[in-house]
């Protein structure tokens, strides 16, 4: 019999992990890291309930680090077989993986220098040699090819429109059900980024809920980023905006051009204060023929993604001297979040400052310090010390690269039938439940909304 157990992204929207079993095989889709509240973050400590190198195949479907950022920890742990991802996802992955190990051993260090954690010595959950293992294991593939990744189990890549390389992946099994793993969901009509293909007809359908209770607000072609800009040049201060490296850095900058050529805005200078996201940028020019065709025509090169002063911040000391510049200007840093990297010096030096305008462009976590600002935290602790927060906080759902509520029904809508089981992933449990009462209501579907360690039987 075949079972999936629900090792992540169950009633959370981070740590993805899937365990598939069938005939003897085990199959883990997507080896994502906990992100978050702390109760969260534990469990990437406490480990899998299966002996990593038991695993025949893993599978991912994306490279953003709630879906591949364990890959590093499980191969430490043991696993030595291949990883299976589209090549757009191998890129990425090879960015994301030895950067997440860095800051873990600088925040190791720094804990360790300072004495603010309560572990002596503080460690990192893995190091760059285990992030260079678990990348010197990727085995690319094409979309739409199927293929054998263990015996009797047979998927293939299909564009999801979120990410570089990102897919839902679709598996059959011999003899038995096939699955349609969504992975995370991307936007209908937006730049960058294609469209997600239409789904494809399975047994057992798992589908993100980041937002399944809500819609985002309707396309206001870049005007309330343009009102952020306006807004804070006017004051004379620094626009911070905390992004995700791999992804949202350059649908933010297609809009920044776009914004100084029809002079809604006042052309400042933009910084992009992180080398990993400027070697996405190259990526994805790299790969244009995956990403929307108006995109396709473009020059090639990081130069499609750049605005008229636009500069790229390479060395750590570069970045120490824009966040002690006065000057107005629009700085671009990751993590998304506000978990770690170089965003954070920019945080601590712009918070205390009313002039200065941060802006989140992506979905923040409970337990994460993007959250704590959005939610109107008066300080947040940065480095271990309480910044207070006088700067203006904004909030932008508009680039989200999650499908909304509506979305999600349209993809679903795509199925020529209703699956045998259908699955609510990646969400917290409020937009989750809204979406499954949604499901009810609209196609009358019911849906599972699987527990953390949940098996089921295919």
């Amino acid at each position: 019999m075949a079972e999936l157990t629900f090792l992540g992204a169950a009633r959370t929207v981070t740590g993805s992990k899937y365990l598939l079993e069938h005939g003897g095989s085990r199959v883990l889709v997507d080896c994502g890291l906990f992100q978050g509240l702390k109760e969260l973050r534990l469990r990437n400590w406490d480990g899998l309930p299966f002996a990593p190198d038991s695993l025949h195949a893993v599978i991912l479907t994306h490279a953003h680090l709630d879906h591949v950022g364990y890959l590093p920890r499980l191969v430490a742990r043991g696993y030595r077989g291949r990883i299976f991802c589209t090549g757009g996802t191998a890129d990425l992955c090879r960015l994301v993986l030895p950067d997440a190990a860095r800051i873990q051993e600088e925040d190791a260090r720094q804990a360790n220098r300072h004495g603010y954690s309560k572990h002596a010595p503080a460690l990192p959950l893995y190091t760059e040699v285990d992030a260079y293992r678990a990348v010197s294991q990727l085995q690319p593939v094409g979309y739409e090819r199927p293929i054998e990744v263990a015996s009797g189990v047979t998927i293939q890549f299909v564009p999801a429109g979120h990410l570089l390389g990102s897919s839902y992946v679709l598996a059959k099994l011999d003899g038995g059900a096939t699955i349609l793993f969504g992975g995370d969901l991307g936007r209908y009509s937006r730049p960058v980024l294609p469209d997600p293909a239409d789904a494809t007809d399975a047994d057992v359908v798992l589908v993100e809920s980041t937002y399944g209770d809500r819609d985002h607000p309707p396309d206001d072609r870049g005007e309330a980023l343009a009102a952020a800009i306006r807004d804070t040049a006017g004051r004379g201060g620094k626009l911070i905006i905390p992004a995700f490296a791999v992804g949202r850095v350059g649908e933010l900058i297609y809009w920044i051009r776009h914004l100084e050529h029809e002079r809604r805005i006042p052309v400042l200078p933009v910084y992009v204060d992180s080398p990993m996201a400027t070697e996405a940028l190259r990526f994805y020019s790299a790969r244009v023929a995956e990403l929307d065709a108006d995109m396709q025509s473009a020059e090639k090169g990081v130069a499609v993604f750049a605005s008229s002063r636009f500069q790229t911040v390479a060395s750590p000391q570069q970045s120490k001297e824009l966040t002690a510049s006065r000057h107005p200007a629009i700085v671009i840093s990751s993590s998304g979040m506000a978990t770690g990297g170089r965003v954070l010096h920019h945080l601590a030096a712009a918070l205390p400052d009313q002039r200065h305008t941060v802006l989140f462009v992506g979905y923040q976590a409970a337990g994460t310090r993007g959250r704590q600002l959005v939610d109107g935290a008066t300080h947040v602790k940065i480095h271990g010390r309480l910044v207070p927060v006088a700067a203006s906080i904004r909030k932008l759902d508009s680039m989200s690269a999650h499908a909304d509520r509506g979305e999600i029904l349209r993809w679903l809508g795509t199925l020529s039938r209703r699956p045998g089981r259908l699955c609510l992933v990646h969400g917290e449990p409020g937009p989750m439940d809204a979406l499954r009462t949604l499901l009810a209501e609209r196609l009358r579907w019911d849906a599972h909304t699987p527990a953390h360690g949940e098996r089921i039987a295919l």
